[in-house]
């Protein structure tokens, strides 16, 4: 045994373990790599069509609400003109200050496209600003919309007042509802990113996700804005 030894080529013992030591720092990096890619997936699971699943999830969501506001919008124009007792939508509407609410909403949409676009960049003091900016456009249209159910309510038109009162309330009513739940969720997401509690990885989804909620919010109110008020004070 001792001559087999002697008989071994030293480069060839010193080859094999160098090969031996490589395999290992091989298999030692992708056991690395795989615990890496483990901790990636266990921040934001894709689903097979490649697509988080809180964006899936939203998507989801946002069209069973199509549905549910499309509902409320086509009682509210089944009714229309049939109400038995004032007052009338061409008589309490007030156009100049409907369309200041209006642009405020719009607006939010702007500075929510650019705290997305911040949050891609991976800038949360500006994506915070951006957020708390939205949230302040979206309540000031809450405000807004409080001021013009009072005002309505001191004009004589109440929600058992007639259809028309009924269907305009319950219709604006849960788009306000909805702007305010966007408030509430965009004043928490900022809350969170000027603490840091908010992994970065998961601060772009997160964000995201809360845009794709508030567009919507912002689209609903332009069709309502278009066909409940504007073709009133058209006609």
């Amino acid at each position: 045994m001792s001559a087999q030894l002697a008989a071994t080529d030293p480069h060839e013992v010193a080859h094999d373990a160098g090969h031996d030591h490589a395999g290992h720092d091989h298999a030692g990096h992708d056991h690395a790599g795989g615990g890496h890619d483990h901790g990636h997936h266990a921040v934001v699971e894709n689903n097979f069509m490649g697509l988080p699943n809180i964006k899936l999830a939203m998507w989801a969501f946002l069209g069973s609400e199509c549905m549910f506001f499309g509902s409320l919008i086509g009682t509210y124009f089944f009714y229309h003109g049939k109400a038995l007792a004032g007052p009338l939508p061409a008589t309490i509407f007030s156009i100049g200050i409907t369309s200041i609410s209006t642009f405020l909403l719009l607006m939010s949409s702007l500075t929510m496209a650019l705290a997305v676009d911040a949050m891609k960049q991976r800038k949360p003091t500006v994506t915070r600003n951006y957020l708390l900016v939205t949230a302040l456009l979206g309540a000031t249209f809450v405000g807004f919309q409080v001021y013009e159910f009072s005002h309505f309510v001191h004009l004589g038109l109440k929600l058992s007042t007639s259809l028309f009162g009924s269907t305009f309330y319950v219709m604006t009513g849960f788009h306000g509802g909805h702007v305010t739940v966007g408030v509430i969720w965009l004043t928490m997401l900022a809350f969170l990113v000027h603490k840091g509690k908010l992994n970065p990885t998961k601060l772009p989804i997160n964000v995201e996700v809360a845009g794709l909620y508030w567009h919507f919010v912002d689209i609903v109110w332009i069709v309502i804005f278009t066909f409940v008020y504007l073709l009133e004070f058209i006609q």
